[in-house]
Protein backbone atom coordinates (compact mmCIF):
# COMPACT_ATOMS: atom_id res chain seq x y z
CA UNK A 1 0.00 0.00 0.00
CA UNK A 2 2.77 2.45 0.94
CA UNK A 3 4.53 1.68 -2.32
CA UNK A 4 1.38 2.46 -4.31
CA UNK A 5 0.88 5.72 -2.47
CA UNK A 6 4.50 6.65 -3.13
CA UNK A 7 4.10 5.89 -6.84
CA UNK A 8 0.90 7.94 -7.04
CA UNK A 9 2.56 10.86 -5.29
CA UNK A 10 5.53 10.65 -7.63
CA UNK A 11 3.25 10.65 -10.67
CA UNK A 12 1.35 13.64 -9.31
CA UNK A 13 4.62 15.47 -8.69
CA UNK A 14 5.80 14.72 -12.23
CA UNK A 15 2.49 15.99 -13.59
CA UNK A 16 2.66 19.21 -11.57
CA UNK A 17 6.26 19.85 -12.57
CA UNK A 18 5.44 19.11 -16.19
CA UNK A 19 2.54 21.53 -16.16
CA UNK A 20 4.64 24.21 -14.47
CA UNK A 21 7.41 23.67 -17.01
CA UNK A 22 4.97 24.01 -19.89
CA UNK A 23 3.57 27.26 -18.52
CA UNK A 24 7.07 28.58 -17.87
CA UNK A 25 8.21 27.76 -21.38
CA UNK A 26 5.16 29.23 -23.12
CA UNK A 27 5.32 32.40 -21.04
CA UNK A 28 8.96 33.19 -20.40
CA UNK A 29 11.16 31.14 -22.74
CA UNK A 30 9.65 30.74 -26.19
CA UNK A 31 10.24 33.36 -28.84
CA UNK A 32 7.42 35.44 -30.30
CA UNK A 33 6.16 34.79 -33.81
CA UNK A 34 8.69 35.94 -36.45
CA UNK A 35 11.46 37.33 -34.22
CA UNK A 36 14.45 39.17 -35.73
CA UNK A 37 16.65 36.08 -35.43
CA UNK A 38 14.37 34.31 -37.92
CA UNK A 39 13.31 37.21 -40.10
CA UNK A 40 16.39 39.40 -40.38
CA UNK A 41 19.55 37.40 -39.70
CA UNK A 42 20.53 37.13 -43.38
CA UNK A 43 19.28 40.55 -44.45
CA UNK A 44 16.29 41.34 -46.60
CA UNK A 45 16.13 40.28 -50.25
CA UNK A 46 15.08 42.80 -52.94
CA UNK A 47 11.37 42.75 -53.68
CA UNK A 48 10.34 41.35 -50.30
CA UNK A 49 7.29 42.74 -48.52
CA UNK A 50 7.69 45.98 -46.55
CA UNK A 51 8.74 45.20 -42.99
CA UNK A 52 7.28 46.56 -39.77
CA UNK A 53 9.42 46.01 -36.67
CA UNK A 54 7.71 46.23 -33.29
CA UNK A 55 10.47 46.75 -30.73
CA UNK A 56 10.08 46.60 -26.99
CA UNK A 57 9.84 44.33 -23.96
CA UNK A 58 7.33 41.74 -22.73
CA UNK A 59 4.24 43.75 -23.67
CA UNK A 60 5.48 43.61 -27.26
CA UNK A 61 6.66 39.99 -27.13
CA UNK A 62 3.10 39.04 -26.20
CA UNK A 63 3.64 35.65 -24.57
CA UNK A 64 2.37 36.93 -21.21
CA UNK A 65 -0.78 38.85 -22.01
CA UNK A 66 -2.23 40.01 -25.29
CA UNK A 67 -0.23 39.59 -28.50
CA UNK A 68 -1.03 42.96 -30.05
CA UNK A 69 1.62 42.49 -32.75
CA UNK A 70 -0.05 39.25 -33.83
CA UNK A 71 -3.43 41.00 -33.87
CA UNK A 72 -1.95 43.72 -36.07
CA UNK A 73 -0.45 41.08 -38.37
CA UNK A 74 -3.87 39.45 -38.77
CA UNK A 75 -5.73 42.58 -39.84
CA UNK A 76 -6.78 42.29 -43.51
CA UNK A 77 -5.64 45.81 -44.41
CA UNK A 78 -2.06 44.99 -43.38
CA UNK A 79 -1.62 41.65 -45.14
CA UNK A 80 0.94 43.25 -47.45
CA UNK A 81 3.38 43.82 -44.58
CA UNK A 82 5.76 41.47 -42.82
CA UNK A 83 5.65 42.03 -39.07
CA UNK A 84 8.78 41.32 -37.03
CA UNK A 85 8.31 41.01 -33.27
CA UNK A 86 11.41 42.44 -31.56
CA UNK A 87 9.96 42.30 -28.07
CA UNK A 88 12.10 40.67 -25.37
CA UNK A 89 10.84 39.83 -21.89
CA UNK A 90 12.39 42.03 -19.21
CA UNK A 91 14.08 44.44 -21.64
CA UNK A 92 14.99 47.98 -20.61
CA UNK A 93 15.82 50.92 -22.84
CA UNK A 94 19.53 50.08 -22.46
CA UNK A 95 18.88 46.50 -23.58
CA UNK A 96 16.99 47.67 -26.66
CA UNK A 97 19.73 50.16 -27.51
CA UNK A 98 22.29 47.34 -27.49
CA UNK A 99 20.32 45.27 -30.02
CA UNK A 100 19.25 48.00 -32.45
CA UNK A 101 21.53 46.81 -35.26
CA UNK A 102 20.53 43.13 -35.13
CA UNK A 103 16.86 43.49 -34.23
CA UNK A 104 15.84 46.60 -36.18
CA UNK A 105 18.41 47.91 -38.65
CA UNK A 106 19.18 44.44 -40.06
CA UNK A 107 15.49 44.05 -40.97
CA UNK A 108 15.57 47.07 -43.31
CA UNK A 109 12.18 48.16 -42.01
CA UNK A 110 9.63 50.42 -43.60
CA UNK A 111 8.15 51.25 -40.20
CA UNK A 112 9.22 50.81 -36.57
CA UNK A 113 7.14 51.02 -33.41
CA UNK A 114 8.92 51.41 -30.07
CA UNK A 115 7.28 50.61 -26.74
CA UNK A 116 10.00 50.54 -24.09
CA UNK A 117 10.41 51.86 -20.57
CA UNK A 118 8.15 49.93 -18.22
CA UNK A 119 11.12 47.99 -16.84
CA UNK A 120 13.13 51.22 -16.57
CA UNK A 121 10.42 52.57 -14.29
CA UNK A 122 10.29 49.39 -12.22
CA UNK A 123 14.10 49.20 -11.99
CA UNK A 124 14.43 52.86 -10.97
CA UNK A 125 16.56 53.73 -14.00
CA UNK A 126 17.23 57.47 -13.64
CA UNK A 127 14.94 59.53 -15.83
CA UNK A 128 17.81 61.36 -17.50
CA UNK A 129 19.46 58.06 -18.45
CA UNK A 130 16.19 56.74 -19.84
CA UNK A 131 15.76 59.91 -21.89
CA UNK A 132 19.30 59.56 -23.26
CA UNK A 133 18.76 55.90 -24.13
CA UNK A 134 15.47 56.61 -25.89
CA UNK A 135 16.99 59.43 -27.90
CA UNK A 136 19.93 57.22 -28.86
CA UNK A 137 17.54 54.46 -29.97
CA UNK A 138 15.67 56.83 -32.27
CA UNK A 139 18.89 58.38 -33.60
CA UNK A 140 20.34 54.96 -34.40
CA UNK A 141 17.19 53.78 -36.19
CA UNK A 142 17.09 57.01 -38.20
CA UNK A 143 20.78 56.72 -39.09
CA UNK A 144 20.53 53.08 -40.15
CA UNK A 145 17.15 53.02 -41.91
CA UNK A 146 14.65 55.16 -43.77
CA UNK A 147 11.77 53.84 -41.67
CA UNK A 148 8.91 55.81 -40.24
CA UNK A 149 9.16 55.64 -36.45
CA UNK A 150 6.46 55.79 -33.78
CA UNK A 151 7.16 56.09 -30.06
CA UNK A 152 4.39 54.75 -27.85
CA UNK A 153 3.65 56.08 -24.38
CA UNK A 154 3.75 53.51 -21.58
CA UNK A 155 0.59 51.90 -20.16
CA UNK A 156 -0.23 52.44 -16.49
CA UNK A 157 1.40 50.18 -13.92
CA UNK A 158 -1.55 48.82 -12.03
CA UNK A 159 -4.91 50.51 -12.40
CA UNK A 160 -4.69 52.89 -9.43
CA UNK A 161 -3.71 56.02 -11.32
CA UNK A 162 -2.86 57.83 -8.08
CA UNK A 163 -0.38 55.18 -6.95
CA UNK A 164 3.21 56.28 -6.41
CA UNK A 165 4.50 54.17 -9.28
CA UNK A 166 2.09 55.83 -11.70
CA UNK A 167 3.15 59.24 -10.46
CA UNK A 168 6.72 58.22 -11.27
CA UNK A 169 5.62 56.88 -14.67
CA UNK A 170 4.42 60.36 -15.61
CA UNK A 171 8.00 61.60 -16.01
CA UNK A 172 8.95 58.73 -18.31
CA UNK A 173 5.94 59.31 -20.52
CA UNK A 174 6.78 63.01 -20.68
CA UNK A 175 10.29 62.01 -21.83
CA UNK A 176 8.77 59.85 -24.59
CA UNK A 177 6.61 62.69 -25.85
CA UNK A 178 9.51 65.16 -25.67
CA UNK A 179 11.81 62.76 -27.53
CA UNK A 180 9.24 62.24 -30.29
CA UNK A 181 8.90 66.00 -30.76
CA UNK A 182 12.65 66.65 -30.64
CA UNK A 183 13.56 63.89 -33.10
CA UNK A 184 10.52 64.57 -35.31
CA UNK A 185 9.05 61.08 -35.13
CA UNK A 186 5.44 60.11 -34.44
CA UNK A 187 3.92 59.71 -31.00
CA UNK A 188 1.14 57.23 -30.20
CA UNK A 189 -0.87 58.02 -27.01
CA UNK A 190 -1.23 54.52 -25.56
CA UNK A 191 -1.15 55.71 -21.96
CA UNK A 192 -3.64 58.49 -22.56
CA UNK A 193 -6.23 56.20 -24.13
CA UNK A 194 -5.89 53.60 -21.38
CA UNK A 195 -6.20 56.24 -18.68
CA UNK A 196 -9.39 57.57 -20.30
CA UNK A 197 -10.87 54.08 -20.27
CA UNK A 198 -9.90 53.43 -16.64
CA UNK A 199 -11.39 56.72 -15.50
CA UNK A 200 -14.66 55.84 -17.20
CA UNK A 201 -14.77 52.63 -15.21
CA UNK A 202 -15.01 54.32 -11.81
CA UNK A 203 -14.98 52.35 -8.56
CA UNK A 204 -11.95 51.47 -6.48
CA UNK A 205 -9.07 50.10 -8.59
CA UNK A 206 -6.89 47.35 -7.22
CA UNK A 207 -3.54 48.68 -5.93
CA UNK A 208 -0.31 47.93 -7.81
CA UNK A 209 1.03 44.62 -6.50
CA UNK A 210 2.97 42.87 -9.26
CA UNK A 211 4.92 39.70 -8.44
CA UNK A 212 6.36 36.78 -10.39
CA UNK A 213 3.87 34.50 -8.62
CA UNK A 214 0.97 36.64 -9.84
CA UNK A 215 2.34 36.66 -13.40
CA UNK A 216 2.83 32.89 -13.32
CA UNK A 217 -0.68 32.43 -11.95
CA UNK A 218 -2.12 34.55 -14.75
CA UNK A 219 -0.20 32.52 -17.33
CA UNK A 220 -1.41 29.28 -15.73
CA UNK A 221 -5.03 30.38 -16.00
CA UNK A 222 -4.52 31.15 -19.68
CA UNK A 223 -2.33 28.29 -20.89
CA UNK A 224 -3.54 25.44 -18.68
CA UNK A 225 -7.20 26.32 -18.12
CA UNK A 226 -7.92 28.09 -21.41
CA UNK A 227 -9.13 31.35 -19.94
CA UNK A 228 -8.87 34.42 -22.12
CA UNK A 229 -6.60 37.23 -20.98
CA UNK A 230 -9.74 39.31 -20.42
CA UNK A 231 -11.10 36.64 -18.08
CA UNK A 232 -7.79 36.47 -16.23
CA UNK A 233 -7.83 40.24 -15.68
CA UNK A 234 -11.48 40.19 -14.63
CA UNK A 235 -10.79 37.42 -12.10
CA UNK A 236 -8.28 39.77 -10.48
CA UNK A 237 -10.65 42.72 -10.48
CA UNK A 238 -8.79 44.54 -13.25
CA UNK A 239 -9.97 46.16 -16.45
CA UNK A 240 -6.88 46.12 -18.72
CA UNK A 241 -4.02 44.33 -16.95
CA UNK A 242 -3.70 40.63 -16.20
CA UNK A 243 -1.06 41.07 -13.46
CA UNK A 244 -0.73 44.85 -12.97
CA UNK A 245 1.75 45.10 -15.88
CA UNK A 246 0.82 42.97 -18.89
CA UNK A 247 -2.18 43.64 -21.07
CA UNK A 248 -5.38 41.71 -21.49
CA UNK A 249 -7.01 41.56 -24.92
CA UNK A 250 -8.89 44.80 -24.34
CA UNK A 251 -5.69 46.62 -23.45
CA UNK A 252 -3.83 45.05 -26.35
CA UNK A 253 -6.58 46.15 -28.74
CA UNK A 254 -5.89 49.79 -27.86
CA UNK A 255 -2.29 49.45 -29.03
CA UNK A 256 -3.30 47.43 -32.08
CA UNK A 257 -5.76 50.10 -33.17
CA UNK A 258 -3.33 52.97 -32.65
CA UNK A 259 -0.60 51.15 -34.59
CA UNK A 260 -3.04 50.18 -37.37
CA UNK A 261 -4.18 53.77 -37.81
CA UNK A 262 -0.57 54.96 -37.88
CA UNK A 263 0.43 52.38 -40.50
CA UNK A 264 -2.58 53.19 -42.67
CA UNK A 265 -1.80 56.90 -42.51
CA UNK A 266 1.64 56.21 -43.94
CA UNK A 267 0.53 54.09 -46.90
CA UNK A 268 1.11 55.60 -50.33
CA UNK A 269 -2.04 56.57 -52.24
Amino acid sequence: MKKRIFIVLCLLLVGVLGAAGTVGYLTFVRSPANPPADACADGRSPGSRPVVVAAGASMTQGTLGADWVGALRDRPEHQGYEFVNAGVNGATSADLLHRIDTDIVACRPTAVTILIGTNDVRDDVPLDRYRQNLGAIVDRVKAGTTARIALMSLPPLGEDLNAEINQKLTGYNAAIKETAARTQVDYLPVHEQMVDLLRQRGGDPTPYDFSFALAFGAATQHYLFGRSWDEVARNGGRELLVDHIHLNNRGGAIITELAAQWLSAGKPD
